[in-house]
């Protein structure tokens, strides 16, 4: 008895010691580029700030084109990650790196609407398949108890990008407005989006595909690795046919949809709900920004790794959801007390992000090898429309009623639906009976 625990013990220590390894060597590279990739996504709101005077677009065009990025990314999405088990992670995420980054350099030859439009979709194209093959290629690593923790230190980068993105970006607009016959925010594209660019190249040098091609770690350490990420799976869906037949897999990719509507909102509106409250430095709003999205990447952390130390998900994820939509409540009511709006969307930053953490521990633990790649592709793709439909939604409505608390309380109605979705569906009831 006792030499069969002092054994399991020592298991767990050489796990610990495996997976420490494996967060060193492969955690910083995909956070760094993810914060990149988040960055050049919604750097569109700071650019907002000057670029719709200059190119005179209206509020509906805006939220178009910062939602028709989704349309492009949602298209190409399921293609790009099932092409990812077949030739690696290596070439795929270098491949997006580098195209994306020059799409997004692009953008500084924006001169209306349809050139707008386009760059916007050619984005979404060229980026398709990043986020899912990222948290595909996460599940190749650790085993899905572990799974939570460790995506919330990736997708951690988002809010750190806009922690760091809105006083960059605020910073560019201001000090380079006019240098060199560009205006601030074509400066704000072009110092943003040759860092992806370099990342692609650094990506395509220095990612393995799998454990099995880690020379950092020994034969031995590898085999454990296998098996401990193997053995955590509640069922054993290979293939994506499978995954397109399960239903929970589409229940999650509404309850995504969902999610992202909320996140979405907070991020390509909070710099326009900031100026609407009385900020009016372009460097200001940037600073406040901040402010949201610091406290976010602590909470994320904090609420994953309460999730993977209980081992619970579903209703991390709904309370999570549900504080959210009531903190964006407060929000849309508050829209000319700047303490409110700053609180309040700071609260709702926190429990979305945190939320949409714990939720991508979810299909790991019933999705497997192509049934993950595209299963997890499948869930985004349709997750990601909510990128398309609040932005589009929120600058129809402002144009239309002048007031963006219509398009706010629609998204507190998305979030509650997609809270009580996931908390009554029977599909998971079964799979946490097994």
């Amino acid at each position: 008895m006792t030499y069969a625990s002092d054994n399991g013990s020592a298991q767990r220590d050489a796990l610990d010691s495996i997976y420490a390894k494996v967060t060193r060597r492969v955690l910083p590279l995909l956070f760094i580029c993810y914060m990149v990739a988040y960055l050049d996504r919604v750097n569109i709101s700071f650019a907002k700030l000057q670029m719709q005077q200059e190119l005179a677009i209206s509020e509906a065009v805006y939220g178009l084109a910062a939602g028709i990025f989704f349309l492009g990314y949602v298209l190409f999405e399921i293609p790009s990650n099932l092409l990812l088990t077949r030739i690696g992670a290596r070439k795929t995420l270098s491949r997006i790196l580098v195209l994306w980054g020059v799409t997004s350099v692009c953008m500084i030859f924006v001169r209306d609407a349809s050139s707008f439009y386009i760059l916007r979709f050619m984005l979404g194209v060229f980026e398709a398949g990043f986020g899912p093959g990222m948290l595909f290629y996460l599940t190749l690593w650790y085993s899905s108890s572990r799974l939570a923790g460790v995506t919330a230190m990736v997708l951690v980068a988002a809010p750190v990008a806009s922690m760091i993105g809105g006083p960059l970006s605020g910073w560019i607009m201001k000090g380079l407005h006019g240098q060199s016959g560009l205006s601030g925010w074509q400066w704000m594209f072009l110092a943003e989006g040759v860092p992806a660019m370099l990342l692609g190249f650094l990506t395509f040098m220095s990612l393995k595909d799998s454990p099995e091609q880690a020379t950092w770690l020994t034969a031995d350490e590898r085999s454990l690795l296998k098996l401990d990420v193997g053995a955590h799976a509640r069922s054993k869906q290979h293939a994506f046919s499978g995954a397109l037949r399960d239903p929970a897999v589409y229940t999650l990719a509404l309850v995504c949809f969902c999610v992202i509507s909320g996140i979405y909102t907070i991020s390509f509106w909070l710099p326009t709900l900031l100026k609407g409250a009385g900020v009016t430095s372009v460097l200001q709003v940037g600073l406040y920004c901040a402010i949201p999205n610091a406290a976010a990447a602590c909470a994320m952390i904090g609420f994953a790794r309460r999730s993977d130390q209980h081992g619970e998900r579903r209703r991390h994820v709904v309370a999570l959801m549900l504080a959210g939509a009531l903190s964006l409540a407060v929000c849309a009511q508050a829209v000319d007390s700047f303490w409110i709006e700053l609180l309040s969307s700071s609260f709702a930053t926190c429990f979305l992000l945190a939320g949409l953490s714990v939720f991508w521990a979810i299909p790991a633990e019933f999705l497997n090898g192509p049934a993950a790649a595209g299963g997890i592709a499948l869930i985004n793709s349709i997750g990601l429309l909510g990128g398309v439909v609040s932005p589009a939604l929120i600058g129809y409505l402002k144009t239309a009623t002048g007031s963006i608390q219509g398009g706010f309380w629609t998204t507190v109605a998305i979030l509650v639906f997609g809270a009580l979705l996931l908390l009554r569906s029977r599909s998971f009831d079964r799979m946490e009976a097994t």
